[in-house]
């Protein structure tokens, strides 16, 4: 028997630090993490308690024989009253179909045995209504009681007249067998009458079975592992009651159930607590970090910048620490960099003001020529727009004042797959969506489509994306040297071409900073933040801070550095919380190997 108490206590550190990071982004973005340590315990308490190695049994409690005998009155006396069908008898449970050994007491049970279970019907949407009988809808599965938000309504007459055997009664348990699966919640006064929609399965324990022993069966890994194999479907996984028609469930002594579900929720509730002071304390870093580079980056002269740089050098050690951290040192240097505070300027460098004339100059020649389209002129930046003061030699521009032209791509029918050897293929936005250019997101181009040669991306190219989430919407790359042939742009793609007397990876770099990110989340239309979109004249309109020419390749070279280095760091602490996520495995393996 384990002492689960000195389980969780002994390793405190371990269950608290132990964390995964939930998605990629590029340069700059958050990232949502996921206390992985603490999941893994609440995993380690449900499959203790359900292989009956969370408590001491107690020899005078009336074995799971007896429940099984008093179950069997029950059902008999339902059929009797025709409240529930006769099921076709199923076969005893061989060894083979018993996952563990269980304590003296227990019994494993098929679970059509001990609860009835019914899938909620397929209903059309046009029979939904605006009031009458509420139909629940997984979105109301996010609590331990079903909720009546985001459910449709049915008719009461068509309800008494096809769905009245499927209402909901108290105490019932809801069951999610696709979308968000495995979610478990038990049926409260709010939905009593209520009609669980199809992908809710509803169970019914039979009497003196314990409801709340099953729902806690119900969220652990042994019955998420033997519904794994029947889940179906690439998009949306599924399983229903005719696999739960032979699944087996250990079943202690009814006594012993509601000790473990005392047991049980009295260490999750420690579970609540160490996941609350967690975050807490991730917050509260991530508050000091973000406080300490704002005084670093808002530093209007060279004593502020001296002082606030002085109090991240004293605990940089301790201040990066976690990749959202050092996620927002990125941003930071990112920042310092496009506001003139990364590298000293020079004045022997040609002033911006004189490289824009000398861009406006050479666009008018090109006009002329032919060779370019002649573009509406845009408004001067006002005031307004300007977001910091400038340093010596800086100027304000929009971006189309330092490109010569811009296009969309194509986006014809293509096949589902990438492209195979030198063949044509269309990029995805997803190639210039995480600050750097990835060749290998691309459809091909099917055999019987001609390609559109003005449209291959050549290297050094600027793309940038005018559809995508809220967060992601016009971020830009630049392509490398290397890069592949025979890409082209999708229409969701935009290329500006800009002068020579430009920088363009200086021109990326600011297109993703905080400044532009924020106009870029002003000006997007769409409807939901799914899939934002920005047109070409958004883009073009965008307020650049403009360093000399030669100031914005050492920029560019310093970033490259700095973040080469806080790669390094990031390196070195996925391989620490690589090894904190192994031992939280290990941990809760080697605890249920201990019997």
């Amino acid at each position: 028997m384990i002492a689960v108490e000195k389980l969780v206590i002994g390793h405190l550190d371990l269950w608290t630090t132990a964390i995964k990071r939930k998605s990629t982004a590029g340069r700059g973005s958050s990232k949502k993490i996921e206390l992985y340590g603490i999941k893994k315990l609440r995993e380690l308490i449900l499959d203790l308690a359900v292989r009956g190695l969370l408590l001491q049994q107690d020899p005078k409690e009336e074995p799971a024989g007896e429940l099984l005998r008093q179950i069997a009155i029950e059902k008999a006396e339902l059929l009797k009253k025709g409240k529930i069908k006769a099921d076709k008898l199923l076969p005893p449970i061989d060894d083979v179909e018993k996952p563990f050994r269980l304590p003296s007491g227990w019994l494993w049970e098929r679970l059509p045995n001990i609860s009835f279970i019914q899938e909620g019907p397929g209903i059309m949407a046009k029979d939904f209504r605006g009031e009458g009988i509420p139909l629940i809808r997984i979105s109301g599965m996010h609590g331990p009681l079903v909720s009546l938000n985001g459910c449709n309504f049915l008719d009461e007459d068509m309800v008494a007249k096809k769905w009245n055997h499927f209402r909901l009664e108290g105490d019932d348990i809801l069951l999610s067998s696709s979308a968000s699966l495995g979610k478990v919640s038990k049926v409260g006064n709010d939905a009593i009458g209520a009609i669980a929609y199809t992908g809710l399965i509803r169970f019914k324990p039979y009497q003196p079975l314990f409801d709340d022993y099953l729902i806690r069966f119900l969220g652990s890994n042994e019955f998420a592992r033997q519904i794994d194999g029947s889940k179906k479907g690439a998009a949306i996984q599924h399983f229903g009651p005719t696999h739960l028609r032979w699944m087996v469930v250990p079943l202690p002594p009814l006594a012993e159930q509601y000790r473990i579900v005392a047991k049980v929720d009295e260490l999750m509730a420690l579970c609540d607590q160490l996941e609350q002071q967690a975050d807490a304390s991730l917050g509260a870093h991530q508050t000091l970090v973000a406080t300490l580079l704002g005084a670093l980056t808002s530093a209007t002269d060279h004593s502020q910048f001296a002082y606030a740089w002085q109090r991240i050098a004293e605990h940089f050690d301790t201040l990066f620490t976690t990749g959202e951290s050092i996620d927002q040192l990125k941003q930071a240097i990112l920042q310092l960099g496009v506001t003139g505070k990364l590298v000293p300027q020079d004045l022997n460098d040609e002033p911006a003001s004189e490289l824009l004339d000398r861009i406006s100059a050479e666009k008018t020649v090109l006009v002329k020529a032919g060779k370019i389209k002649k573009e509406k002129q845009l408004p001067p930046v006002a005031d307004e727009e300007k977001l910091f003061s400038l340093p010596s030699g800086w100027e304000w521009c929009r971006l189309e004042n330092l490109s010569l032209q811009s296009e969309a791509g194509w986006s014809p029918k293509c096949e589902e797959t990438p492209r195979t050897g030198e063949n044509w293929a269309v990029l995805k936005v997803s190639a210039v969506t995480w600050g750097e250019f990835n060749p290998a997101e691309n459809k091909a181009l099917p055999p019987n489509l001609d390609p559109v040669p003005d449209y291959e991306v050549k290297p050094g190219d600027f793309l940038i994306s005018r559809a995508n989430t809220a967060e992601l919407v016009a971020r830009s790359v630049v392509v490398q040297d290397q890069a592949p042939s025979k890409l082209m742009m999708s229409d969701k793609i935009i290329r500006f071409k800009f002068s020579q007397k430009v920088c363009v990876p200086y021109m990326s770099l600011f297109n993703n900073s905080g400044g532009a990110r924020r106009y870029y989340l002003q000006v997007a239309g769409g409807t939901s933040s799914s899939m934002k979109n920005v047109s070409r004249l958004q883009i073009q309109s965008l307020v650049v801070a403009l360093p000399p020419f030669s100031e914005q390749n050492r920029i560019v070279a310093k970033i490259d550095e700095l973040m080469a280095l806080c790669d390094q760091l990031t390196s070195r602490l996925g391989g620490a919380q690589t090894i904190q996520l192994y031992l939280a495995d290990a941990l809760t393996d080697s605890a249920l190997a201990r019997v």
